[in-house]
């Protein structure tokens, strides 16, 4: 059974996560990665006992919107609903708040998770994303 918690995961178990999933610019600098971690308006992790399998850490003021950052789950943990509890469980933190908002891979599979847990393209509400990015 998993727990969902905002206990602060220990980086060696952060870097682990990410590099399980493949996210290596985010283990290139993991002293950027924990302070990125240490402004986060909240971090859930997701524990089977005490190992981290899961986490999702978002971003943004907690009244008007909220910007989730990353969600991973350890890839032998996928498909178990892990993710979509992590989301549950933040999107229960914050209510009140209207804007939920994310950017992520433009992959069918994604797509399908992130609309199974409730999220809509944002063309279907009106709205554009944009992007910059740092080069």
């Amino acid at each position: 059974m998993v727990t969902i918690t905002d206990q602060n995961p220990t980086m060696p178990e952060v870097l682990a996560l990410y590099k399980s999933v493949g996210w290596s610019m985010y283990t290139r600098d993991p002293a950027r990665l924990e302070r990125a971690l240490t402004h986060s308006l909240t971090v859930l992790g997701a524990y089977e006992g005490k190992q981290l399998v899961g986490l999702i850490p978002a971003v943004g003021d907690g009244e008007t919107i909220l910007f989730i950052q990353d969600l991973l789950v350890l890839p032998e943990y996928q498909r178990r609903g892990i993710g979509k509890q992590l989301i549950e469980a933040l999107l229960a933190r914050f209510p009140e708040v209207r804007q939920r908002v994310l950017l992520t891979d433009d992959d069918p599979k994604t797509r399908s998770f992130y609309k199974a847990a409730g999220f809509v393209e944002s063309q279907q509400v009106g709205v554009i994303a944009f992007y910059h990015e740092q080069h």
